[in-house]
């Protein structure tokens, strides 16, 4: 038989790094390798997305131990900056996904991510609608489904043993469970879930949702982390993931 130990992976979002926490996650961020094989960041890596801000990130996130992959989230992009923070996370050694894919291996097992920010548009039974509210509110409410079409694409793209989706808004109800039921629409969108099925998915991580639920599922039984630090309580979660599960 094949090496079939898991792979460890390590996940958080929602950092919303600024002068108040500058240096907090750093000390763990630096022993990343004695617990995990890679770290996946779900977005809203910045407060506000300002250039100071960005700065701090990067500070947080030089020279770490394992391979680190990103999506932005929407307060990434707060002052229209989303490009310069993908070019200088790209600088510091960290992979930014939006729309596409990349490929880790680990100890022999390739594990693909895909990754897209995701939006808002609602999940069946829960209040929302896209089509009504201001041309910023639509846009916003728009850009799930749109976004779940790139991202089914990009697992679609992958052939790996594990194949994670990694997205900052959330694609079920279940990791929301905690959070007001009349903000559900804003927080995620099924497409995003149907996608994952519809891809081949493996194992799903967002954030966004910080007063949300740790642990849920797609209607296909993908399994789903909510990864939002404020929901974690601690600077990662450690998942094992088979790596004999193809």
């Amino acid at each position: 038989m094949g090496n079939i130990a898991p792979v460890r992976l390590a996940a958080t979002a929602d950092l919303h790094m600024r002068p108040a926490v500058a240096g907090k996650f750093r000390p763990g961020f630096l022993r990343l390798d004695r617990h995990a094989d890679l770290l996946l960041l779900g977005g809203d890596l910045t407060e506000g997305g300002t250039r100071a801000n960005t700065e701090l990130l990067c500070a947080e996130l030089a020279d770490l131990p394992v391979p680190v992959v990103a999506v932005l989230g929407n307060h990434d992009h707060d002052e229209h900056r989303g490009e310069l923070i993908t070019r200088r996370l790209t600088e510091a050694g960290v992979v930014v996904l939006d729309g596409n894919s990349t490929t880790v291996r680990i100890r022999g097992h390739r594990v693909g991510i895909a990754g897209v920010m995701g939006g808002s548009g609602g999940f069946p039974g829960h209040p929302g609608d896209p089509d009504s509210g201001s041309s910023e509110h639509r846009a916003r409410m728009l850009r799930g489904p749109l976004d779940a079409q790139r991202l089914c694409r990009a697992l679609e793209g992958l052939d790996c043993e594990i194949r994670i989706a990694l997205t900052h808004f959330s694609p079920v109800v279940d990791t929301l469970v905690g959070e007001p039921t009349s903000i559900y629409p804003g927080l995620g969108c099924h497409a995003m879930g149907e996608a994952i099925d519809a891809g081949g998915a493996t194992f799903a991580l967002h954030g966004h949702a910080h007063a949300g639920s740790e642990y849920g599922q797609t209607a296909g039984g993908v399994p789903v982390r909510n990864v939002s630090y404020p929901v974690l309580r601690r600077t990662y979660a450690v998942y094992d993931l088979p790596a004999d599960q193809a």
